[in-house]
Order: C-alpha cells, then sequence, then structure tokens
C-alpha cells in the first residue's frame, strides 16, 4: 500500500527579519541552521532584498518607496508596511502558530514596520516574539531616540519580547571591529530565536511542546533568555551559571518571573539525574519558589560530552504590577492634639483638619493611616477622650476643689506650657509682658491680706550698745531716714 506523505509541509515558526538589521540577522540565522523554522525578509531597499540568501522575500511599499528605503523615516517605513501588509499576512497564513520578528531599531524599516507586522500577526492568533537590538551609543542620539519609541510601539503589539543592547555587545568583547561588533549582535540574535524554536521543534525524553511556551510567552511582556554550554565534571553548574549570565539581554536577573521555561540538551554523554536536580534547584533558588518553572530535555548528538542550557524567564511586569498595588498609602494629617474627632459613619474620608482654639495655640503633627471613605457625605463628629490630664467637669455636677489643689493643678498647666513652646515669636512676648504673671498662671489673690495696715508694723529694734544687745522702741526705718 502506498502513502501519499506530504513533501513540503510549512513549519508552523516563521522568523522575519524587518529592514537592513533584521534582514542580516535572519540570513546569519539561515546559514547557522535552525531546526523547523522558515525564513522570510521585509524591506523598502530592493537592493538589499536582492543580496539576502533568504528565499522568501517581501518588497515594503513599492509605490511609495520605489525600492529605495525608507531614509531612516520611521513613518515612511509604517506606511510602507501597511501597503504591503497583505503580503505578510499571506506568508502567515499556512497554519504558523509562532512568529519571530527580528529587526534593528532605530532605523527607517525596522523601526516603523516592525510594529505593524506584529500586530497583524496578532490579530491572526499567532504568538509573536520581538528580538530586537537597541543601537549602540556612538550611532547618535536620534537614532536611538527613533530606536525608544519604536520598542514602545512594538511592546504593544507582541506577546513577548527580547530586546538586546549592542552596548553591552561592546561592554562584554570590547573593542571590536565595526563587522565584528554587528556580527557579535547578529550571533546573539541567532542564538536567542534557535534557543526558542528548538525547545519546540527537537523532541526529548521530557519534552517541551509549543504549547508549553505559549503559557510562558503568551501576553508575558518583556523577556529573560540565557543560553549556555559547558563540558567536564561540573558541565551542569557551569552551564546554568553561564545561562543566567548570559549577555543576551540589558537585565539577565530571574528574581521576580512569573514563567520560567528551562531546557536541557545533552549529546552523546546523557545527563544524569544528579544535573538534572542541580540546574532545576539552582533555578528556582534563584528565580524564587513562587516562579512557575516547566522544563524540558532533549538530545543532540553534536554537542557530545557537552550540555546546553537554554532558559527563558517571563512574566516580569505582572509580578510589578502585583507589588505597586500592595503598596499602601499614607497620608499626613495635621491635628490639634485637644480637639479629635471621630466620624461615626461606617464609611470616611481622609482629610486634613486644621482646628483651631482660641485659648490654644499649640498643635502637634502626628501621621496617621489612611481611612478609605466615600465623599459628600454629612458628618456628625463627637468629641474623644484624650491622654491630657485637664478633666471635663460638668456644671450641673460641680465638684468641690480646695484651692491648694487649684493653685497646685494651674502651677503644673503653666509649666507644661511653658516647656511645650519655646518664645521665640516677639508677639507672643510682647502679650504677655501686658499681663500679670499671676494672671498668666492663673492664680486667684482674692483671699491674700492686705499688708500696708499700720498696726501690722512693730515699732521695736534691737541694737548693740557696748557689746551687749538692747530693745528700742523707737524704729528708724519707719520714723527717720535709714541713710
Amino acid at each position: 500500500m502506498l502513502f501519499d506523505i506530504p513533501k513540503n509541509k510549512t513549519s508552523i515558526i516563521k522568523v522575519i527579519g524587518v529592514g537592513g538589521g533584521g534582514g542580516n540577522a535572519v540570513a546569519h540565522m539561515y546559514n547557522q541552521g535552525i531546526t523547523g523554522v522558515e525564513f522570510a525578509i521585509c524591506n523598502t531597499d530592493n537592493q538589499a532584498i536582492e543580496s539576502s540568501p533568504i528565499p522568501t522575500q517581501i518588497q515594503l511599499g513599492p509605490h511609495l518607496t520605489e525600492g529605495m528605503g525608507a531614509g531612516s523615516k520611521p513613518e515612511i517605513g509604517k506606511q510602507a508596511c501597511i501597503e504591503s501588509i497583505d503580503e505578510v499576512r499571506n506568508f502567515l497564513s499556512d497554519g504558523t502558530k509562532m512568529l519571530f520578528i527580528t529587526a534593528g531599531m532605530g532605523g527607517g524599516t525596522g523601526t516603523g514596520a516592525a510594529p505593524i507586522i506584529a500586530k497583524a500577526a496578532k490579530e491572526m492568533g499567532v504568538l509573536t516574539v520581538g528580538i530586537v537590538t537597541i543601537p549602540f551609543k556612538f550611532e547618535g542620539m536620534r537614532r536611538h531616540r527613533h530606536a525608544i519609541e519604536g520598542l514602545e510601539q512594538l511592546k504593544k503589539n507582541v506577546d513577548s519580547i527580547l530586546v538586546i543592547s549592542n552596548d553591552k555587545v561592546k561592554e562584554i568583547y570590547g573593542n571590536l571591529t565595526l563587522k565584528e561588533a554587528f556580527a557579535e549582535a547578529d550571533n546573539i540574535l541567532t542564538t536567542a530565536a534557535k534557543g526558542i524554536a528548538e525547545i519546540i521543534t527537537i523532541p526529548g525524553y521530557v519534552n517541551v511542546d509549543f504549547e508549553d511556551v505559549n503559557t510562558v510567552m503568551k501576553e508575558s511582556g518583556v523577556s529573560i533568555m540565557g543560553n549556555a554550554t559547558a563540558d567536564g565534571d561540573d558541565r551542569a553548574r557551569k552551564a546554568i551559571h553561564g545561562a543566567l549570565n548570559s549577555p543576551l539581554l540589558e537585565d539577565n536577573d530571574i528574581r521576580g518571573a512569573q514563567h520560567i521555561l528551562l531546557n536541557i540538551t545533552s549529546g552523546t554523554k546523557e545527563v544524569t539525574m544528579d544535573e538534572i536536580s542541580e540546574i532545576t534547584d539552582y533555578v528556582q533558588e534563584e528565580a524564587g519558589y513562587g516562579t512557575d518553572l516547566i522544563w524540558g530535555n532533549c538530545t543532540d548528538p553534536d554537542l557530545g560530552d557537552k550540555i546546553s542550557i537554554t532558559l527563558i524567564a517571563t512574566g516580569f511586569e505582572q509580578g510589578k504590577a502585583i507589588i505597586e498595588e500592595r503598596k499602601p498609602e499614607i497620608k499626613k494629617v495635621i491635628v490639634p492634639l485637644d480637639d479629635i474627632f471621630i466620624n461615626e459613619q461606617n464609611e470616611s474620608i481622609v482629610e486634613s483638619f486644621d482646628l483651631t482654639e482660641t485659648n490654644s495655640e499649640y498643635t502637634f503633627d502626628f501621621d496617621t493611616p489612611a481611612v478609605p471613605t466615600s465623599s459628600n457625605s454629612q458628618r456628625e463628629y463627637k468629641a474623644r477622650e484624650t491622654s491630657i490630664e485637664e478633666k471635663v467637669i460638668d456644671e450641673r455636677r460641680k465638684v468641690e476643689v480646695s484651692k491648694e489643689e487649684e493653685m497646685d493643678r494651674a502651677r503644673r498647666e503653666y509649666q507644661r506650657k511653658s516647656t511645650s513652646k519655646p518664645l521665640d515669636n516677639a508677639n507672643i512676648i510682647s502679650d504677655m509682658e501686658k499681663v500679670p504673671a499671676y494672671l498668666r498662671r492663673s492664680i486667684e489673690l482674692d483671699e491674700v491680706k492686705q499688708s500696708n495696715a499700720k498696726g501690722n508694723l512693730s515699732e521695736y529694734t534691737i541694737g548693740v550698745e557696748d557689746e551687749l544687745g538692747h530693745l528700742r522702741t523707737s524704729n528708724s526705718f519707719l520714723h527717720n531716714n535709714a541713710d
């Protein structure tokens, strides 16, 4: 019995290089070879298209640009892509499940066209992943500004995005020639796309399929990816350390990720259970035990005795949003100590009360927790007892207090006030000088006996004559001048 086996079955994973930088990266991927992936390039520059080895080529905006490029203007690249978007849709229409969009941000075509292609792919239900580069600083501020603006537009239209900084390539590899620097950037783009794609396309004992990748990368935002290969006795430790310190991204800290996809590939020397435990335990410890870890294993005879690890961490923006929502909002409220009011309703609002009292000039600053409430509601307030020693006396039940207790209480109150506020205000000092001290201290002098009655004065004085004391009947201080 003969079977009709399809010879030209298209891949569910496709890679599109957009613009000059994206086209160069895809050409590098094509030459390196990625299992089970189909490539295409999109460009406004007809000369760049003709020199590319990629068989599927889409010219963007042939009427708008006439094949002469976008002139480093992202808006021209955007309009050119809109003109040719149907050709892009046709390329993705034959069962595509996942699309990688590679571009060098900052130019005209890549910056302007990549977000349009990503939007069209997402509308078709394709898992869309952007792998883009940010230009070197020496390429100019204008190009860098265009790159950041294009990156923000691309983030809105992809499920996940990996951002590679060209300056980090320079930081890691040193002072390379210009050709070598861009070649290293292309190599990093290739490693990223190859690492993700071959997780799906290469089978293993513990297989990671497309749905696993879809779970991790769908609507995940900015992603972190690492890849490393190592051999020797401690190859597992070397490989996972290398993957977590990979130069693929601007930030390679996986702590706080919501999902992690981990693929372990071994060659002729198969990975052991102890090595798998060492790798997964280390990743879980670095990411946090609340992270969802999905791992798989496959083989590649070309590795020989080496082991290769590919790690994808996603969901950082989701975790950040959750943390920010839990931050309490604390408002500063200033209220007088003597009058604190409580809202009796179930709902209240946080307001800044500045309550003044005619007889008190002393206020205290408190930090109070915010209390949620609804606005525009009528409020009723009642006084709350405070820690001040003053007592509220009901006029109907007046308690007899001795004069000594009143004076002692007034003395304590005066001491409290005099120590709680310094006399650093000229107006306060002037006002105090106009009032006698006994009135400021609330001391009543109604019952003090007058001391100016003549009958209370003694007419006797004591003098010394001949070394003996004598009592005189005349007081010179009363009748004569003492001087």
